[in-house]
């Protein structure tokens, strides 16, 4: 069996984590990375000693690397090509469509692509409508939560193609460079929210910013991290000065040291509109940091009560508001850390790097042996 995994190549954050992930615990012969530009995910792959080709794409309109995929695959002999994101999904429908290539096609659901492309204009929406029609295509599909697996079946995909598959990571501490509160002017009675998250509209940054707005009335001493970049960052700067709150904003911009990160931080913050199962929360339990997040995707498939962190609605900065509130008392009682102790626990038994690469691997079977009956 020999499987290619497409991806656009310009992933660095929880896409790049998942596929680089899996292939580092499947790294046998049988697994093949491809990318269309040698980005982030390229430079890492090669880094870890994964099998790794680029397709050297000079544009993402550009469609000539079509034969150059579809002439790999043939003679290779790939028996499964699965994509992760959008432009590799559309690569993924030319090959069967056009590029005549007889595996089989299987993607995870890393997203709700109703919101891949959010903010980007009428080009983002003919993006999300080409999505979408790859999507009802394909011959199988991982979602990464039952929420997601119900999402599928409303758009008309049948139960039997989809195979719930959660996320895992390594929960051995990870080499990292220790980070001292002082040497990023926090001080050590500050309370810190760190967000980890590209500055992109779907994270929902501004649902943070209000929050933080009316609690630095009353909390003076709260500080808030922003690790990542996006198109949103001039944005994000402008809307913090003139919310008067950039005293308590920290951009910190895109960072390989996440955990270093996570060794100063009381709460971490998850306030996106749409997400599957998100690595970052995964990142925090290993660090034994609680976790506020807004109810997408799985999370509530991990914090299933208020004992293991805050699930909240979307967009809603009051709710944001409480839940750091009582995460503040918590910390000031001596309780934060069992919630962060809790969350490690059940994340680490459940959502761990074994199961996960397990789940993918054994579902590759089933779907070979059945191509084969």
């Amino acid at each position: 069996m020999k499987v290619l995994h497409l991806n656009a190549g310009n992933e660095t954050g929880g896409g790049m984590v998942h596929i680089l992930s899996l292939l580092k615990e499947l790294n046998t012969d049988e697994m093949i990375l491809g990318v269309f530009e040698k980005g982030a995910m390229y430079t890492e792959a090669k880094k870890h000693g994964i099998n790794v080709i680029c397709f050297d794409q000079t544009s993402r309109f550009n469609l000539s690397i079509l034969k150059e995929i579809a002439r790999y695959v043939k003679n290779e002999q790939i028996d499964i090509v699965h994509t992760h994101g959008a432009r590799a999904n559309l690569y993924g429908f030319l090959l069967k469509k056009v590029g005549r290539c007889h595996c089989k096609w299987i993607t995870t659901i890393h997203s709700d692509p109703r919101d891949d492309f959010l903010g980007g204009g009428v080009i983002g929406k003919v993006y999300t409508k080409l999505n979408l029609l790859s999507i009802r295509t394909m011959d199988h599909y991982f979602a990464i939560s039952t929420r997601f697996k119900e999402m599928l079946k409303n758009f008309g995909v049948d139960d039997s193609f989809i195979t719930t598959i959660y996320n895992g990571i390594n929960f051995d501490v990870p080499a990292y460079v220790p980070i001292t509160r002082q040497q990023i002017c926090l001080a050590k009675d500050d309370f810190v929210i760190t967000m980890i998250a590209r500055l992109h509209p779907v994270k929902g940054h501004i649902v943070a910013f209000e929050a933080l707005k009316e609690l630095i009335h009353t909390n003076k001493n709260i500080k808030l991290l922003l690790i990542g970049d996006g198109p949103l960052e001039d944005d994000l700067k402008k809307l913090a000065d003139e919310m008067g709150i950039s005293n308590h904003v920290l951009f910190q911009g895109y960072q390989e040291n996440i955990h270093g990160y996570l060794s100063i931080t009381d709460v971490m913050i998850l306030t996106s509109y749409s997400e599957s199962f998100p690595l970052v929360i995964l990142e925090a339990s290993r660090a034994h940091v609680p976790v506020i997040s807004t109810d997408v995707g799985g999370v509530k498939d991990l914090i299933t009560d208020s004992s293991l962190g805050w699930v909240i609605p979307q967009r809603s900065s009051e709710a944001l508001n409480r839940s750091i509130q009582e995460a503040i008392i918590l910390k000031d009682d001596g309780a934060l850390k069992f919630i962060g102790l809790r969350l490690y626990d059940k994340a680490s038994k459940e959502y761990n790097l074994k199961n996960f690469s397990n789940s993918v691997y054994n579902a590759y079977k089933e779907i070979m042996e059945v191509e084969s009956v």
